[in-house]
Parts: C-alpha cells; structure tokens; sequence
C-alpha cells in the first residue's frame, strides 16, 4: 500500500511515516463498476484515494456527455483537510471496477496537527479543485447564456429574413407590371412642366412618414378614393391603387390637383405610374428596415461579446452593456408579454472593467426578473451615479420585476451555488452566484429587496 500511495504525483516529497498513517488510519476498498458512491444531496465525509480504475461526477441524467470531471488513478477526491464540504451536489459514480483507500473526516484533524506536509499538498489539493471548479462553473454559466440569447437571436434575425425575402420575391413580380406602366406613360402628351409638377408632389410623398390612422379613418379614406378613382376610370383592377396611396398620405385633394395638372384624359394612366413608384418605394423601404434590424442585431451581439475587442480589462458603457442585452432578450420579452421602463441616466460615467462579464450579469438578472413574471408584468431598469462620503463614485443599477418575490425562507440562499427555485431542466442554478462573484470581482457589490409585487437587484459598480 506505500508503495502504491508512493505512486500519486502529489505525494512525491512526502515522507514515509506520514504516508503510513494514511495506510494506518484509513479503509481500503474495492468496488465494482456500476456502483453510485454518492448521489446528488447526499452527505461526504471521506478523503478518496482512488488507487486503481475509474470514477465520474456527473450530473445523473445518464446522458452521453453527462459527466463534469473524471477521475483517473492516483487522484484524490472527497473531504480534504479544511474543506467545508458537507454534501455532493452532483453524483459520485464508479465507472470502472475500483480500488480506494478513504480516510474519515474526523482522522484529518489528527492530521492536521501531526503532519504538515502532508496537510499541506491536501490544502494545495482544495485550492486546485475550487479553482478548476470556479473555471467550470462560470463556463457552464456562460454556455447557459449563450444558449438562451441563441434561441431569441434565431428567432429575431428570422423575422427581418423572412420580410427581406418576401419583399424580393413581390418585387420581382411587381416589376413585371413596370413594362405595361411604362407604355401608358409612352402614350401621354404631357409637357415638361406638367411632368415635374406630378413628380415634385410624388417625391414629396415618398419623403413623408406613413399616417398614423384608426381603422375607421382608414376605412373612410378608402371609400373615397376608390369613388374618385372610379369616377375618373383609373383602372382599379390589375393593380391595388387605393392601398399605397393611403400608406403615402394620399388624399383626393392630392388626386383633384393632379388632375388639374394632367387633364382628365391623362389622369388614369398618370395615377397608375404614380402607384407603381409607391409599390416599388414600399418594397424597397420594408427591405431596408429589414436590412436595418438585421444590422442592429448583429451590432448587438458584437457589443455584447466585445469580439472586436482584447480580453483584458477596459472602460465599458454599462447604458451600452444593457441595451445590447435587452436587444438579445427582445424575443423571451415579448413572448412573455413583459413591457420594458428604461431610465438610464445621459451622464453615466464609465467603468473599468470586463465588459464580457458584466453583460453576463445583466443577462442572469434580466433573463431571471423575466421568469419571474410568466403572465406578464414590467421589467424597470435604471442606472445613476452616486457619490459616497469617502469621495468614491458607483454606477448604481438597479432591475426590478413586478413577480411574485423571492420567499423569505429562501432569501439568504439565492447566491449559493447550484441554487435554483426553476423546475428541472429550465435553470442552471449557477447564476447569481456568477453574478456575484463577477460584481466582486469588479470591487463592487449586490443586494436584493423583494416581496410580492417586486423584487429589485441593486448592483453598485465604482467608477474608475
């Protein structure tokens, strides 16, 4: 058993006599394939020597790619000398028939006490685990995120496609009417003047934004200019007229000055070119809001990310951080009928930090204030400066949701790791203890006030 103990990497400078009384204090074991040490919640109260085979922590779904960290021989797992470790979040299962020397957790304090250096590589143990455990954690963290603005941004960039293409695809068939347009216009004998008369009031239109109508007023105006354009034997049947002569604020006023610069004999084919430029003018101005959102989205996600720019650290415009976030969450908003109050501040200074990590924060306190409120309700974000008496200034922002609350029984829990009031499946529980390490990290700090009605998150980040 020395010998096999003499074989772990971490034991290497060990002495001898302190090796012995691992041997000496602890219970060899072999367990067979297949067997669950530990199940999720369960209590830990073994150091693990794993001499030989294989054992997983995984997630116990069963899943193919289920398991969080594997375990070779010569590892060392479980309780260690000082660790706070009561239980196991995850599950403890042997993969590959196993043999283990495991010492009690009451044995280490006699450790401790007789043996430093032996302590002192188990110490050295823990300090790597939290590490590589604090690196896993803000990954799957920021995987979880990445997963939920994926589906809204699929869902978001979708919609400004599908217009894009349907408004091609009634271009192309719009443009086939062009040629017969045209013919009449070939047949007019109009002069000059009378040409940019028609023309001046037609890009005066085009210029103008769409008429905000009810649905009486539209109905109105409908009837009277499909009556004058009856009257004046414009031909209403191979093309809508009346449609995009509203949509562009055409009025029968507009239609009796025309008229009074073309002649009655003139008018129908005149309004038929004037309709075709409106058509085309629509088509290409629902393209270019298409094109328009599409760009906005991906402005978004480059200021979200930060791709463009170093991974160190920098200034960073929370007002910016947040707008990007709630573009990216625009869908899960609005398919949760949430209506969004922004109220940041025009003078807010900036901060110094990792912009990356700090949108990761607004995005697990938007995404949860959302949850929070299935049937709808306000989602309040608001960020000022504030001066404290020592001189320093924070950025205060505040999110506040109209939920249920967070229950009092549970308030003191909510930055636990793991921690997660969502069903299985909807929540990582890694979140606000995320969020709270990445406002520490950023020197700054974050509390919560909630009860029924409202629940606000106040992040305090200084300045400089």
């Amino acid at each position: 058993m020395l010998e096999q103990l003499r074989q772990f990497p971490a034991f290497a400078t060990i002495p001898d006599e302190q090796l012995q009384w691992l041997v000496d204090n602890g219970e060899e074991k072999h367990i067979d394939a297949g067997t669950v040490l530990a199940k999720p919640g369960e209590s830990i109260d073994q150091l693990v020597l794993l001499l030989d085979g294989r054992i997983v922590i995984d997630t116990g779904q069963n899943g193919p790619d289920d398991d969080i960290v594997t375990y070779e021989p010569h590892s060392i797992m479980g309780v260690l000398p000082y660790s706070r470790m009561t239980s196991t979040p995850n599950r403890m299962l042997v993969e590959k028939t196993s043999h283990i020397l495991q010492v009690h957790r009451d044995k280490l304090r006699d450790m401790a006490c007789l043996h430093y250096e032996l302590t002192e590589v188990l110490v050295q143990q823990m300090t790597n685990r939290v590490r590589s455990f604090t690196r896993y954690t803000q990954q799957e963290d920021k995987m979880a995120s990445l997963g939920r603005l994926s589906a809204g941004l699929a869902h978001e960039l979708n919609n400004p496609v599908a217009a894009i293409v349907r408004s091609a695809e009634t271009m192309k068939a719009h443009l086939r009417a062009t040629p017969d347009a045209f013919k009449q216009i070939m047949h007019l004998q109009l002069p000059d003047e009378k040409v940019d008369t028609v023309n001046e009031l037609l890009f005066k239109k085009l210029d103008q934004k769409a008429p905000q109508l009810s649905l009486l007023e539209r109905s109105s105006r409908e009837d009277d200019l499909a009556d004058w354009l009856d009257d004046y034997g414009a031909d209403t049947g191979s093309l809508d007229l009346v449609g995009p002569l509203i949509d562009f604020n055409f009025t029968t006023d507009d239609l009796n000055w025309m008229l009074d610069q073309v002649g009655p004999d003139n008018i129908g084919g005149v309004t038929n070119w004037v309709v075709n430029n409106l058509v085309t003018q629509s088509l290409v101005r629902d393209i270019s809001d298409a094109s328009e959102r599409i760009g906005t989205l991906v402005g978004s996600i480059k200021n979200y990310t930060h791709m463009d720019r170093g991974a160190g650290k920098t200034t960073v415009d929370l007002g910016e951080g947040i707008r990007s976030t709630l573009t990216l969450l625009d869908h899960k908003v609005k398919g949760s009928n949430v209506s969004v109050r922004l109220n940041l501040a025009d003078d807010l200074p900036v901060v110094c930090g990792w912009p990356g990590e700090l949108n990761q924060v607004w995005t697990n306190l938007i995404d949860n204030a959302v949850d929070a409120m299935p049937d709808g309700g306000e989602l309040t974000i608001s960020s000022e400066v504030e001066h404290h008496s020592d001189g320093l200034t924070f950025v205060l922002t505040k999110i506040a949701d109209t939920g249920t609350g967070i229950p009092d029984d549970i308030r003191d829990s909510i930055f636990d790791p793991f921690f997660t009031t969502k069903e299985i499946g909807k929540g990582t529980g890694l979140g606000l203890d995320i969020v709270q390490g990445i406002v520490s990290h950023h020197n700054g700090s974050i509390k919560v006030d909630s009860q029924p009605g409202h629940t606000e998150f106040s992040v305090c980040l200084p300045v400089g």
